[in-house]
């Protein structure tokens, strides 16, 4: 009656169960992967600004790396805390985490782009290349 019925009683299958949160923990752990730390790209008028969302880094633990056209930022940083209390009781815990994520810069002046970190976003500015101005030229009649 209208899928009303009490104590769960559906003919439902341990694998319909074990596909449900097989679905779950991977569209979960692919959104994780994904996307590491979350990035605003921002249309300016001279080029984008990229602010990278870093909280807990310090500056020291944040390399920006250029080459043929990408930019990688990659954030690392590992911290450990102990406590001891009475007696042999010793408890430690560390915490290590790395992200990495690149992007295309075709089109960036690569030598302008800026990098300023404060609060916990990386912001960079990346200007645009000049545009080419076109050479023109008279052809000689022979």
């Amino acid at each position: 009656m209208f899928e009303l019925t009490p104590f769960e009683r559906r003919t439902r299958s341990l694998f319909d169960y074990l596909d449900s949160l097989d679905r779950a923990y991977s569209t979960a752990s692919a959104a994780a992967s994904a996307s590491p730390f979350k990035t605003d790209i921002i249309e300016t008028d001279t080029g984008y600004q990229l602010q990278a969302e870093l909280p807990g880094f310090r500056k020291e633990d944040i390399k920006i790396d250029l080459g043929n056209d990408r930019l990688t930022i990659k954030a690392e940083h590992t911290q450990s805390v102990e406590e001891k209390k009475q007696g042999n009781y010793l408890r430690r815990e560390r915490s290590y985490g790395s992200y990495a994520r690149s992007f295309d810069i075709t089109g960036i002046e690569e030598s302008a782009i800026t990098a300023s970190y404060e609060n916990g976003i990386l912001i960079l500015d990346l200007p645009r290349k000049a545009a080419p101005v076109p050479v023109s030229r008279q052809i000689e009649i022979h």
